[in-house]
């Protein structure tokens, strides 16, 4: 039999896309090649050097490489783009827009032209224009092009809950739906611990709590490196959505889907839960939300809609 390994392009060779590389090494996911520009070539070739004189003791089997030229991503069968400046302490998501809408611009045009076909998974921010921009920009089928978002947004509430109530982080299921931002939608109703929901072993005090610490997060590690942002959980989560897509697992996760008309909300790529398969984006599932959790959602979606606008797409 013939086996080949699959491809995976990382666009984008900083904090975030080097933890990808390990990550996807680490998983066998398949050969990686990181890609960066400019003075950041040479550097991507040394951290794919060091990742595979790693391989010995990290005992993983995976072809990595750096480079600046976008043929050597060609054919890639996942894409994960990091390209972009992180943010720094007093400065918004929103105020990175312009600097990586130009970005965002370059790598659309060089994953259009040699991996057309790859399963696309944006994290730069701001997230939710960002991979709007992505998708405008390619012109690729909507189940190709997903946004790092609830992900990551779910993936940090959990954790927290798990902090504050001393429970295994396995046992806290839950969701975060919207916009990666500040008016994203934990649901504390839809959360359990164990099979027990939320709302009845935390305390309403509790859990206001979490939910503003869990809009907060990004911005809560922002100020405590007081130059740029996550990149542990961020990676984790992306390699979570691409493991998911390379071997059909089938994961039901909150993501940045393009909803066409699901909640209410029209031509917007905004976290809802998704069913990541081979397909790439499945299927949207649309949970029956309360009247304070819609309105929750729309306002978020307002704010991503507005985001969406500035970048005259």
């Amino acid at each position: 039999m013939n086996f080949q390994r699959k491809k995976i392009a990382l666009i984008g060779g900083g904090q975030i896309g080097q933890n990808l590389a390990m990550l996807a090494a680490m998983k066998e996911l398949g050969d990686i090649v990181i890609l960066d520009v400019g003075d950041y070539v040479n550097p991507v070739k040394g951290k794919a050097l060091d990742l595979m004189e790693m391989a010995p003791h990290g005992n993983y089997d995976a072809n990595i490489a750096g480079t600046g030229d976008y043929k050597d991503i060609e054919g890639a069968d996942v894409a994960i783009v990091t390209a972009g400046k992180p943010r720094v302490a007093g400065m918004t998501r929103e105020d990175l827009l312009n600097t990586n809408l130009a970005i965002i611009k370059d790598v659309a045009a060089g994953i259009k032209e040699y991996a057309p076909k790859a399963f696309c998974i944006i994290v730069t921010n701001p997230l939710d224009a960002m991979v709007y921009a992505f998708y405008k920009l390619t012109g690729f089928p909507k189940h190709q092009v997903v946004g790092m978002a609830g992900t990551l947004d779910t993936a940090r509430w959990r954790a927290f809950i798990a902090m504050e109530l001393g429970v295994s982080v396995a046992d806290v299921a839950g969701t975060v739906l919207g916009g990666h931002g500040p008016d994203m939608v934990p649901l504390p109703r839809l959360t359990t611990v164990g099979g027990v929901p939320l709302t009845e072993i935390a305390t309403q005090e509790q859990i206001d709590r979490l939910v503003l610490r869990t809009r907060e997060a990004g911005t809560e590690i922002v100020k405590l490196f007081g130059k740029g942002s996550a990149f542990f959980s961020p990676a984790w989560s992306a390699i979570i959505m691409a493991e998911s897509y390379l071997k059909d697992k089938r994961r039901i996760l909150a993501a940045a889907a393009l909803c066409e008309g699901e909640y209410g909300i029209n031509g917007l790529f905004i976290g809802v839960p998704v069913m990541i398969s081979a397909k790439g984006i499945e299927k949207i599932y649309e949970i029956k939300l309360t009247e304070e959790e819609m309105a929750q959602l729309q306002k978020t979606a307002a704010g991503v809609k507005k985001t969406v606008e500035e970048t005259q797409l």
